[in-house]
């Protein structure tokens, strides 16, 4: 019998609500508590055409070399101690994502927040004179109806609200209600991604009780508010190779191994097949096979 507000879903049930054509915001930041279960699910289906919104990492690259990507709108697109995703680099290089939008960050930032407060656009002074503007020709200006202290009226970049169909980020602890808490340095902007999209899911290492939220933690991590959340997903280990701190860091030898792979055709064929030709807990089995393969040969 399920409990009231019970969200608990399985990864299949998130991506089943997804649809072709759709926003979906991807939160962390980088290689940084990416839900990159639920984005190794997205591959293994039949989505295509999407919108991804992303301070972008694997999670980028991954999607754009399987060609579920129409439209990217991003800030950047690293793997931090690897600057340039590799699968990005190459899609951006043979020009394979066929509508690109970059934006300076505190525009992205803006974007969602427009979003967020359901606003059609908010102002900022960043872009302006920048070839962000050149770039993104579809950008606006807008003239402030206020005078400043000369009489002037000053423009600003009026930058358009990210909106969302769906949010979709990870965490180290959440409650079946979609309640969940952040327990590294660094709240990145989950919260606004979901608070920008019409239906947000989360995953996460752990489900626990609701007063296990905020037992040895500040009240201000519970970043996440189950009015937000559509759906909540169990996923141990599922930001890997991204860190989740402080359940674990970065996995920079696999990282390195994802990377190098990706640069040629022959290895990255292999690396698909071993890695990411099966379900979540075949990625996890292989992954845990090749690290104590790797420690054999220290």
């Amino acid at each position: 019998m399920s409990r009231p507000r019970d969200k608990q879903l399985t990864i299949d049930e998130v991506v089943a609500q997804l649809e072709d054509g759709m926003t979906i915001g991807i939160g962390g930041w980088g290689p940084r508590r990416k839900p990159m279960a639920l984005v190794r699910a997205i591959l293994h289906s039949d989505l295509k055409d999407l919108t991804i919104v992303s301070w972008g990492g694997a999670d980028v690259g991954l999607l754009a070399e399987a060609g579920k990507i129409r439209k990217l709108v991003y800030a950047f697109v690293s793997l931090d101690s690897i600057p340039l995703e590799p699968l990005f680099q190459q899609a951006r290089q043979n020009r394979t994502i066929p509508e690109i939008c970059e934006w300076d960050e505190g525009m992205f930032q803006t974007g969602l927040k427009a979003a967020a407060e359901r606003l059609p656009f908010l102002p900022m002074r960043a872009g302006l004179g920048s070839d962000v503007l050149r770039n993104n020709p579809d950008l606006q200006l807008v003239t402030s109806p206020y005078a400043d202290e000369l009489g002037d009226h000053e423009q600003f970049v009026a930058v358009p609200a990210l909106k969302l169909d769906v949010a979709l980020v990870h965490m180290n602890r959440a409650d079946v209600h979609g309640n969940a808490s952040y327990l590294g340095p660094d709240p990145y902007f989950d919260d606004l991604f979901c608070m920008a999209a019409k239906k947000a899911f989360v995953s996460c290492e752990q489900i626990v009780d609701t007063a296990g939220l905020t037992v040895d933690t500040p009240v201000q991590r519970l970043l996440i508010h189950r009015m937000m959340v559509a759906g909540v997903v169990e996923t141990p280990n599922g930001a890997h190779f991204t860190n989740c701190v402080p359940d674990y860091e970065r996995d920079e030898k696999f990282q390195k191994h994802y990377a190098t792979s990706a640069a040629d055709p022959e290895a990255w064929a292999v690396f698909k097949e071993r890695f990411l030709s099966g379900d979540e807990d075949a990625y996890q089995a292989a992954v845990a096979a090749w690290t104590q393969e790797q420690e054999a040969l220290r």
